[in-house]
């Protein structure tokens, strides 16, 4: 039976050391021009020796137009490259697999921070996103291929696109928020062209040993469950991507839609041909037997989130005890410093309800 600590080979790029992913976590922390900080600097890379076999950034800027946060890490300028060639050759110095996470927020890009309207597949009344031009669209999708090609520059291993949580590739995917009548909106297969051309440009511009992933969520923001296990299967069996990282929310719930009832979520992909694509996922896996159990249920891999928050060598510690529970909620924010966590991470974690104690606010 494969375990947590068995490697995991890629079609591309060097294999994980063993099965567990550092989740690609917001944090807020990088400089307003996305230029890499030492807190964000220090957050990730303490994952990395932390024991992760893929360590993974947050969110980072594909294109200028799309920032989704403050403090977001920026990967779509030439004057980000110092900041990611630091990172790359830190986290790769321990041993794990580097990846940027190249994302655009679409329609989810606060106006404030981008300095203009925001952009969608399709004018969206709720957001005042205006609908792209099929000229932007050629851009943004050439954005994404130079922001691939800029981490490709600075060591990394590889890149994952963000595909899922309602931001512009999956803003893309999704039928309610995409009404586009040209050759990017209607049928799925219409609506997935953005993505599956980015994956092609990414291949043919970056190495031949460079790992591309690819995050989706199932469910909310319009998608539909046999929409996305269409966009899997396709990429599953195209096998142009080395990992498909599933956002489930919950790796063990069953659908929100009642006819897919029948089985858990993450049954519904893991029971998907999948050839030589290895297949991850995500949602409330933060102990060691949640870890063992996702794994025991079909992926190759599991991606770690708030158990990675808490503790920096979360795997270290499922290795020396398979039965580890994370600390107990809410967490002081000493506990937080400790974990390599900055004061904006800290002041983001304080907004997450029951994750930072109370009485440690007011005395911080």
């Amino acid at each position: 039976m494969t375990t947590l600590f068995d490697p995991l080979t890629l079609a591309h790029g060097p294999a994980l050391k063993n099965r567990f992913m550092l989740a690609p976590l917001t944090n807020l922390q990088s400089h307003p021009d996305g230029v890499l900080s030492d807190d964000e600097f220090r957050w990730l890379v303490k994952r990395a020796e932390g024991g992760f076999g893929l360590t993974m950034t947050c969110a980072a800027s594909a294109s200028a137009g799309g920032l989704g946060f403050p403090g977001q890490l920026g990967a779509h300028d030439d004057r980000h490259l110092d900041g990611l060639t630091r990172l790359a050759a830190a986290i790769n110095g321990f041993g794990s697999h580097s990846v940027v996470q190249l994302h655009h927020a679409g329609m989810r890009a606060p106006k404030e921070i981008i300095g203009q309207a925001p952009v969608c597949p399709s004018d969206n009344e709720e957001t005042g996103a205006r609908a792209m031009t099929a000229d932007e669209v050629e851009r943004v999708k050439d954005d994404f291929i130079a922001a691939a090609k800029r981490a490709d520059k600075a060591g990394f291993h590889g890149v994952e696109l963000h595909g899922a949580h309602g931001y512009l590739l999956c803003q893309f995917l999704s039928a309610e928020i995409n009404r586009r009548e040209d050759s990017y909106g209607g049928s799925i297969e219409n609506r997935a062209r953005l993505l599956f051309e980015i994956i092609d440009g990414v291949r043919a511009a970056c190495r031949a040993d460079f790992s591309l992933g690819v995050r989706l969520s199932p469910e909310r923001f319009g998608l539909k469950l046999d929409e996305i296990k269409w966009v899997a299967a396709r990429l599953l069996r195209e096998a142009e991507i080395d990992y498909l990282d599933m956002s489930l929310w919950d790796a063990f719930k069953t659908p929100a839609e009642e006819e897919h009832q029948d089985k858990t979520l993450l049954a519904h992909f893991a029971d998907l041909p999948r050839g030589n694509v290895r297949l991850g996922g995500a949602g409330k896996i933060m102990t060691g037997e949640a870890a063992a159990r996702a794994l025991d249920a079909g992926l190759d891999f599991v991606i770690i989130g708030r158990g990675a928050i808490l503790h920096h060598d979360f795997p270290e510690r499922v290795a020396a005890d398979p039965a580890f529970v994370h600390a107990p909620l809410p967490v002081s924010a000493d506990h937080l410093r400790n974990e390599a966590l900055g004061e904006r991470f800290l002041g983001y974690m304080r907004t997450w309800k029951g994750f930072v104690a109370e009485e440690t606010d007011a005395a911080a």
